[in-house]
């Protein structure tokens, strides 16, 4: 009797320290992971910090240089280190609807930069207006700068939270616009606002973006069918709760207006929904981003190319075809264009992300395929492949040969692409297929992360 009476205390004070050891272990796990995500998410802001005061740098030297060689290279780099930040920037922790026009003028001002270089190769000087535009550029970036510098004091006294930040966005809490990476970047979001639009003849110029898509369909679609699509298009059984979220004043303005949701998977935590677009009219999926962390890299690139595909065929995109890829973070990022016969149609671009851990699909952006997708009459060529390899340097390498549709201004360009090497470097050249005038040149930069073209 007298052990009978000890033996459940014991049991029970077993089951505390269980309990105990447990809940700790627990605690310090999410310690770890919020460290991790805040570590991530600081590295990824410091990159962006970095790039912009490349961009700003550049773009000061390009308005003091009267060497069109110089500013050759000067805007090179400019245009680089633009795309540069918008990548970055595109992963910190704040809503799309929050830095679209930032990441807008990003684009603007690396495909500006572009059409400069286009200029003095063609032997024209840069204009007063040019110039205008070129200071007009130089201060919008000093001021995001500044911006950026000023969210750095606050990382550095230690206020910065990832895990705070993403979950007062989600639930729509007023204190969260006062969190830092929203009020710093919003503040700078709304300057951007009142930029003046820039005329160049440009891919990603503003006549070109706020042109009408031509890919969405008609039907107009009310919030309550969009939810339905981003339930269905994460997976109704996979999905526990699924709200809106703040779609900002300047809904209507934009290129592809959406209705904006959070989505939760079941068995996940609160504070890692996925956030996704569904366009207004057509009811398509525009933009999906699932902030996970990705914490092993289990599979390789071709593997992970092979669940992209996999998934563009179940969400009923076809004849897509892969053209670069990018390794980072135990992300794999991959470029896909619609492919018409036996033309690949450059204009008709998704852009997806892949978790290297298990295959997920943790990005995905369909944007410009919507913007630009259409049946099209694609003419016929006027001059042969060997009539266009005329116009390629005679010790130029080629591997492959194919036609391809390329933007190129407001315009598209049924082009030959030559793939090829030139001392030991490797390059696309894009020939016009009805003129044989040489319409680009894309340099392919290759490493153990993946392929890349500039």
């Amino acid at each position: 009797m007298n052990n009978r009476r000890w033996i459940i205390p014991t049991v029970l004070s077993l089951v505390l320290v269980i309990a105990l050891v447990w809940g700790y272990n627990q605690f310090n796990k999410k310690n770890d992971y919020e460290t991790a995500l805040t570590n991530h998410y600081q590295r990824l802001f410091y990159d962006t910090k970095k790039h912009v005061e490349n961009v700003q740098v550049s773009l000061s030297k390009a308005l003091v240089s009267d060497s069109k060689e110089q500013n050759i290279l000067l805007l090179s780099q400019v245009m680089n280190e633009a795309y540069f930040a918008q990548d970055k920037l595109s992963q910190m922790p704040v809503t799309h609807a929050d830095i679209a026009k930032t990441q807008k003028f990003l684009t603007q001002v690396a495909d500006y930069s572009y059409s400069l270089i286009q200029d003095h190769l063609d032997g024209k000087e840069l204009t007063n207006k040019q110039r205008e535009t070129l200071f007009n550029l130089q201060g919008n970036t000093s001021n995001f700068n500044k911006e950026l510098s000023a969210l750095h004091d606050k990382i550095l006294e230690g206020d910065f939270n990832a895990s705070r930040t993403i979950a007062k966005e989600r639930n729509k809490l007023q204190q969260a616009n006062k969190e830092m990476l929203q009020t710093r970047l919003v503040s700078f979001e709304k300057q951007m606002g009142k930029s003046p639009e820039l005329i160049y003849d440009g891919p990603f110029s503003d006549q070109r973006l706020n042109k009408k898509p031509v890919g969405l369909g008609n039907k107009k679609v009310t919030k309550d069918e969009a939810k339905r699509i981003a339930k269905q298009f994460v997976g109704d059984k996979k999905v526990d709760e699924i709200t809106s979220f703040e779609e900002g004043k300047d809904i209507s303005k934009v290129a592809i207006p959406s209705h904006t949701f959070n989505v939760l998977p079941k068995n996940t935590s609160k504070d890692m929904a996925i956030y996704m677009g569904v366009s207004k009219q057509g009811g398509n999926v525009v933009w999906m981003v699932n902030p996970r962390r990705v914490s092993k890299n289990n599979l390789s690139m071709k593997q992970a190319e092979q669940e992209a595909l996999k998934f563009l065929k179940e969400k009923g995109f076809t004849n897509m075809e892969p053209n670069y890829s990018l390794k980072y973070d135990g992300v794999a990022v991959f470029n896909f264009a619609y492919k018409e016969g036996n033309v690949t149609v450059y204009p008709d671009l998704i852009k997806l992300k892949v978790a290297l851990d298990n295959g997920e699909i943790i990005g995905f952006d369909s944007a410009a395929y919507l913007m630009n997708h259409k049946k099209r009459n694609i003419q016929k060529p006027n001059i042969t492949p060997e009539k266009a390899r005329e116009s390629v340097k005679i010790d130029f390498d080629i591997d492959s040969t194919r036609l391809a549709m390329i933007p190129k201004g407001s315009k598209e360009i049924l082009c030959y692409e030559f793939k090829g090497k030139y001392k030991g470097s490797d390059f696309i050249i894009y020939i016009n297929a009805l003129n044989g005038k040489e319409e680009d040149i894309l340099q392919i930069i290759k490493s153990e992360n993946g392929t890349l073209t500039f």
